[in-house]
């Protein structure tokens, strides 16, 4: 057996920690690239509420919350849509941005249309562009109704 040499006690104890430290960073770094995200699905549809009580032709601003998961991080975002009970259609919601320049809308009961202050579009009832700049009708989110709850998809851009 050799004898211990001060030299050769702290190169080995340099060593020693070396390798600890390394094996403190690599296991996770492997776990994090060879460990798949456990992803909890969750349903595409969003509940935005009731609709039993909507006025056939009146406009509501609903609000609701979207629960995003991006990864491991996982936001809950407020989001709303303009939801109209049109004779004949159903239930349609609009998402809430102009179609010219993503700007808010509202709804104008006098004129019975929605409009865009930003750049004075109009919009009728059933989401269409009555004058411009707006190059095309409001865009509506998938939805469904189900025991008079409001189930909404994604936003489809309108043609």
């Amino acid at each position: 057996m050799k004898d211990v040499t001060r030299r050769r006690f702290y190169s080995g104890f340099v060593y020693g920690v070396g390798a600890i430290v390394s094996a403190a960073l690599a296991i996770p770094a492997a776990l994090y690239l060879l460990v798949p995200n456990k992803v909890k699905r969750a349903s595409d549809w969003i509940d935005a509420g009731d609709v039993s009580q909507l006025d056939p032709n009146v406009p509501v601003e609903l609000t609701f919350q979207q629960t995003i998961t991006d990864g491991w991080t996982t936001t809950i975002q407020k989001k709303t849509a303009w939801v109209v009970n049109l004779p004949g259609q159903g239930v349609v919601a609009y998402g809430p941005q102009c179609t010219h320049l993503g700007c808010a809308y509202h709804w104008e009961e006098e004129q019975k249309q929605f409009l865009c202050p930003c750049h004075t579009s109009i919009f009728s009832l059933d989401g269409k562009v009555v004058t411009g700049p707006a190059p095309r009708p409001l865009d509506r989110y998938m939805s469904k109704v189900e025991n008079n709850k409001l189930l909404l998809g994604p936003i489809k851009e309108s043609a």
